[in-house]
């Protein structure tokens, strides 16, 4: 396909997410020449390019529930392929029912080609925005790359602004391990985009880790994202201007010996400073005792 008249798709796409009334009637309105059927959860398949990829455990455990005790109110969409049919809408209904043994879903049949369905699965999933980060990043540049759109046209399309669709795609760039606990929602997309901030692929998880393990939000994340970055710089720079002459360690040395701790010794061109490390109350306390007796 050829950039000029993937370029036209894109423009298309724009006219699309503007129609979302027509969408919402796709979606919610049984036509006149329409019958509800039941059928097979076996002969149902999902839509393989679906943006949503992670579905909460818990959610679709009270779904269902729900239609264990109330049944199915709304019915999904499905649309024929071959010997199968094929999700268009309602997907966790479908999973929910699979879940609890049900062995039929009320559904209505359409006859809808790729525009339509790409037409609700936008609205449906991104403007109703009920994709976590990641599968809404995905859904963004698998939008981009099958259009030749650029930031700024999906942006406008979607009612979004460039740099939230940039800053959105931008998280598909974290480690693997981090992309995934956004997708369970350990971490938020504000949590990722701080992390982007740290190069080092190492560091990255470790903040990560320390977000989880302590809570921290945002701007506490920015916070001690800025300080790494603080103490790595000037870790940096003293290794650099200040390699040690061989008495410097020495002394070092002994007086790691006599205090039972790390100590550096910084020396400038006419004053210095000794760094004495403690870990807690009773260690300080003890370093005290040693250096005032």
């Amino acid at each position: 396909m050829s950039a000029t008249k993937r370029r036209g798709l894109g423009k298309g796409l724009s006219a699309l997410i503007a129609d979302k009334e027509s969408v919402d009637t796709i979606l919610s309105e049984v036509k006149s020449n329409e019958k509800i059927e039941n059928i097979s959860l076996d002969s149902i398949i999902p839509k393989e390019d679906q943006p949503r990829k992670y579905f909460d455990d818990e959610a679709l455990k009270e779904l269902a529930d729900s239609i264990r005790t109330n049944g199915i109110i709304q019915p999904i969409i499905l649309r024929k392929q071959v010997n199968k049919y094929q999700i268009v809408a309602g997907e966790r209904r479908w999973r929910a029912a699979k879940s609890i043994g049900l062995k039929e879903i009320p559904a209505i049949i359409r006859d809808l080609d790729e525009v339509d369905v790409a037409k609700i699965s936008l609205i449906e999933n991104i403007q109703r925005e009920n994709l976590n980060p990641i599968e809404e990043a995905i859904a963004y540049k698998n939008l981009m790359d099958n259009y030749d759109l650029t930031q700024e046209e999906l942006g406008k399309a979607v009612g979004k602004s460039r740099t939230y669709v940039s800053n959105s795609i931008r998280l598909l760039n974290l480690d693997d391990s981090i992309i995934k606990l956004i997708e369970e929602g350990k971490l938020s997309s504000g949590h990722g985009k701080v992390l982007l901030g740290i190069k080092d692929k190492k560091e990255q998880i470790d903040t990560a880790k320390k977000i989880i393990d302590f809570g921290l939000n945002v701007r506490d994340t920015e916070n001690e994202v800025r300080n790494t970055k603080s103490k790595t710089k000037d870790k940096k720079g003293k290794n650099k201007a200040n390699k040690k002459e061989p008495y410097i360690t020495d002394l070092e040395d002994k007086l790691m010996r006599s205090l039972g701790t790390k100590v550096n010794l910084i020396i400038g061109n006419k004053k210095g400073k000794i760094e004495i490390e403690f870990y807690g109350d009773d260690d300080l306390e003890r370093l005290l005792d040693l250096i005032t007796d």
